[in-house]
């Protein structure tokens, strides 16, 4: 699939969402668009969907909830239970997640010490 250079892209625009959030940054990790808080990675952009980090019990139910959250499996390979992934046909739609977003940011952030 080609883009016009006027014509956004996915990446661009999750990119919009994600990095107006305090303290985010983007790169790449293993061929995955990637995105950082404190240098622990929250999200990454992986095949339909984007990829975040929550507390088990809070994925678990999502994954029971909604019909767009499935379990995270970067490349095929199954992740951890914190992780899933959030599928959206069109990547401006991900605006409505913001607050999942946030969550997965506050969960990484504080991290397990």
């Amino acid at each position: 699939m080609t883009t016009s250079p006027s014509e956004p892209t996915r990446k661009s625009k999750i990119d919009a969402i994600l990095l107006k959030l305090p303290g985010v940054s983007a790169r790449k990790i293993n061929g995955l668009d990637a995105y950082f808080v404190s240098d622990k990675m929250f999200a990454c952009i992986s095949g339909n969907g984007v990829g975040i980090r929550l507390p088990a019990a809070t994925a678990t139910e999502l994954q029971f909830s909604r019909d767009n959250v499935f379990p995270f499996t970067p490349g095929g390979v199954v992740s951890t239970r914190e992780w899933i992934q959030i599928d959206r046909a069109d990547a401006t739609d991900y605006e409505k997640d913001l607050e999942l977003f946030q969550a997965s940011l506050a969960f990484v952030k504080a991290g397990r010490r």
